[in-house]
């Protein structure tokens, strides 16, 4: 067997393998012999069926296998060994002729590789990147304390009813003449919330209306969808179309929801076991939980701002296009080649930058260790829960949504580049000049947007 690899071209090379006849006779020859034990040949016993027999029946389908799986070891063996550095996987050579088993070895394999670009980027002492501070400010502080005391609040019986408040009453359906219809639908409790209802006209009716009043109107305009109305008039959603007139309703219930009080209760809920007795603890709180957010979206922004000086010291990248749209086109194989055309260029940046960061890496020698993917994982899961209020999850809970989280091999990739991210991040944020900038959240976010 003879491999050669031609590089010339920098952004790719040509792999080729020619295999002769002693490569894979021995393997070929026990394939045929496994299947002979096995193989049920009317007039024969099992395994006593004639060599010459077997060959003709299964020979060629043999033989492909056996070649298959020699190339396919022959070949990432020697890009292992020469520690060739290819993107994707090996592609058949464009002037790859046809191979003709029927004829003698050798066979000639040609396979077209696309080459990582040699990127020689640096970052260090003599580049100055910006780094923003997020102030955590009063607005922000109220933002969260509001959201806590929203999500603990409860509802309450109200009179009169005011914007986003929930009302039940007794719904009737009406003739022509405005008399409630014999037959017709009729409701106890059919929930309204007026504040949802998109048409303006319908949605008057209900203004300023007390408990006990009366009021007609019509549902088939007040519920744009099928769905809404067959929900709202308990009834198939096949069936609507029966109903376009008038309804009389009688409001039996407002419900008001209301905001938990600012108390001690609610710091419990929030932060439990932290014994926090006043609204000011609370706060400076809430404050220390937002720095600590807002750090990770500094953070974040210093990374991205990392990677456009990388890639402006970059320059212009070259890849071996017609082969890389070959390799995406087969791991996209349903979406076509319109797809790989229209994504291929955002594709590209995506790789450019993954390329970027891995040499950063190794420059900085940034290594992941379990823990800091353990680390990572737990840190996503508080951002999760944060989301939920839930700011003081036990660290017994936290652990076994970790162990779950890195069950799945999905999840370990995503947070093994999660802390590449943050390992690469801290290393160039302490060997850059940085220019600190102290920005609120309005302003951050701008940033994030332009």
């Amino acid at each position: 067997m003879n491999i050669s690899f031609d590089n010339s071209a920098k952004v790719s090379g040509k792999l080729t393998i020619v295999v002769e006849e002693a490569d894979y006779q021995k393997d070929y020859e026990k394939a045929l012999k496994d299947y002979r034990k096995k193989a049920n040949v009317p007039g024969f016993r099992p395994g006593m069926a004639p060599m010459a027999m077997i060959k003709r029946q299964i020979g060629p389908s043999v033989l492909v296998d056996t070649l298959n799986k020699l190339v396919g070891e022959k070949m990432f063996g020697y890009i292992r060994e020469e520690k060739i550095a290819m993107l994707g996987e090996p592609m058949p050579a464009v002037d790859q002729e046809p191979i003709d088993l029927e004829k003698a070895a050798p066979y000639t394999f040609a396979f077209d590789i696309a080459l990582e670009p040699e990127l020689n980027v640096a970052i260090g002492a003599e580049d100055t990147l910006p780094y923003y501070n997020i102030s955590v400010d009063d607005k922000l502080i109220d933002n969260q304390v509001q959201m806590y005391a929203g999500r603990s609040g409860s509802y309450a019986k109200v009179e009169e009813y005011q914007d986003n408040d929930m009302l039940k009453g007794d719904l009737r359906q009406l003739d022509a003449e405005g008399n409630t219809l014999e037959g017709g639908i009729a409701l106890s409790e059919a929930i309204v919330m007026p504040k949802y209802i998109k048409n303006e006209d319908e949605q008057k009716k209900f203004a300023d209306i007390k408990l006990g009043d009366i009021i007609t109107f019509n549902p088939r305009n007040a519920y744009a969808s099928d769905a809404e109305l067959a929900s709202f008039l308990k009834v198939d959603k096949e069936q609507v179309f029966m109903y376009t007139g008038d309804f009389s309703y009688q409001v039996t219930e407002i419900s008001r929801y209301e905001p938990h009080a600012i108390n001690e209760e609610l710091f419990e809920q929030v932060y439990p076991g932290a014994e926090i007795k006043d609204e000011a603890a609370f706060r400076a709180r809430i404050a220390e939980d937002l720095q600590g957010q807002l750090a990770q979206n500094s953070d974040f922004r210093f990374l991205a701002d990392v990677r456009k000086l990388a890639e402006e010291k970059a320059g212009e990248v070259k890849y071996a296009d017609d082969i890389m749209k070959k390799i995406m086109l087969a791991n996209n194989q349903d979406k076509g080649e319109a797809y790989v055309n229209e994504h291929y260029e955002a594709s590209i940046k995506e790789l450019t930058w993954t390329l970027l960061k891995n040499k950063l890496a190794v420059a900085y020698e940034v290594k992941v260790e379990e823990e800091d993917v353990k680390a990572a994982a737990k840190e996503m899961a508080k951002m999760q829960f944060a989301q939920y209020g839930m700011t003081n999850v036990p660290e017994e809970y936290l652990d076994n949504y970790v162990e779950e989280t890195l069950k799945k091999r999905e999840n370990v990739d995503n947070l093994v580049e999660r802390a590449v991210d943050v390992k690469l991040g801290a290393a160039i944020k302490a060997a850059v000049k940085l220019e600190e900038k102290n920005i609120t959240i309005d302003e951050f976010n701008k940033l994030m947007e332009a």
